[in-house]
């Protein structure tokens, strides 16, 4: 995937966030967001944000974490680590946001870390990033006992799938099997790196200090929709942090297993149905406490990436035969 196709890909996913947005204005009465909108506290919109960076503070804290466990991060400075991060939540618009493992392109520009050694950050990131997303909901499932199934559903899945990542001796059987088919020689090394790296990340101790991580960190984005809510007219409690705490995780969750581009569609119709069947609000105001928690979540993340990655740019510009980011050596 060339730099190019990277910048088409961004503004195909701006564009359908834009369409998404369009839909659910449509929905809910154009006129009664924009007068939603007009009423909102604005002078709260600096805490929404300073929370959000918070969680993208903590979440740099995990990536540079597994960086350094992994011996990955030679002769990579704290200042350049938060750089490749930050310049990462460009891909937050892609399916899963697993298209963060560009910054293991970026990475590789500075110290020539090998992709495949460093790209199964990107998926423990994410694993992690779930799991916290399942405890904070966890946490508001009284609320909404429908969910439940789907709660316990997610839970057992991703149990299972990490015990069986853990048997080293199936996963390893398995890339041998890989290495005998045609072409499989040239790929089966490369997954013998994947994995060697990925089985260290899923160390009980390592996943337990990252998720614990993990659920600050989110719950600073949990603590900023709240405030989204308070800044909409809705009487600020307990009850209220419990339930954007709950919808928040939830939407995100579901957004993050549809594998849609920055599970645009599906957080936002989550979020607007739970926020109605919980909170109480109209459809307008839900959708007004949606479109804000996701510019300052999401879209906020994506504009300080693409800054990120202009600075980073040019203090490590590509030679010509960097141009293309799609080996995996």
């Amino acid at each position: 995937m060339s730099l190019k196709t990277l910048q088409g890909k961004l503004v195909a996913s701006l564009l359908i966030g834009l369409a998404v947005m369009i839909v659910i204005g449509l929905v809910s009465d154009v006129r009664e967001v924009a007068r939603d909108l007009g009423s909102f506290q604005w002078a709260l919109m600096p805490l929404i944000l300073g929370l959000t960076l918070l969680n993208y503070l903590l979440r740099w804290a995990k990536w540079e974490y597994y960086l350094r466990f992994l011996r990955c991060g030679d002769g990579v400075s704290s200042f350049d680590s938060g750089l490749i991060f930050t310049s990462g939540m460009v891909m937050a618009v892609t399916p899963g946001k697993l298209g963060e493992v560009f910054k293991s392109y970026l990475l590789r520009r500075v110290n020539g870390t090998a992709v495949s050694r460093s790209a199964p950050i990107v998926l423990a990131e994410r694993l992690t990033d779930g799991l916290a997303m399942l405890l904070l909901m966890g946490l508001g499932l009284t609320l909404y006992p429908p969910a439940r199934p789907v709660f316990a559903l997610l839970v057992v899945g991703t149990l299972v799938g990490i015990l069986i990542l853990q048997q080293r001796t199936w996963s390893l059987w398995l890339i041998a099997f890989i290495g005998r088919l045609p072409m499989g020689d040239r790929i089966a090394p490369r997954l013998t790196t994947i994995y060697e790296s990925t089985i260290q990340l899923l160390d009980w101790r390592v996943l337990l200090i990252a998720t614990l991580i993990s659920v600050v960190s989110w719950g600073f984005e949990c603590l900023a929709f709240y405030y989204v809510l308070v800044g909409l007219g809705v009487e600020g409690t307990w009850l209220l942090l419990l339930q954007a705490t709950f919808i928040f995780a939830a939407s995100t969750l579901f957004g993050l297993v549809s594998f849609l581009p920055g599970g645009l569609g599906v957080s936002e119709v989550t979020s607007v149905g739970l926020l109605v069947a919980l909170v109480g609000v109209s459809v307008a105001t839900a959708t007004t406490a949606t479109l804000l928690i996701r510019f300052g979540t999401l879209w906020f993340g994506v504009l300080l990436g693409v800054l990120a990655l202009a600075w980073f740019g040019r203090r490590y510009p590509a030679h010509d035969h960097e141009a293309s980011v799609g080996s995996v050596a």
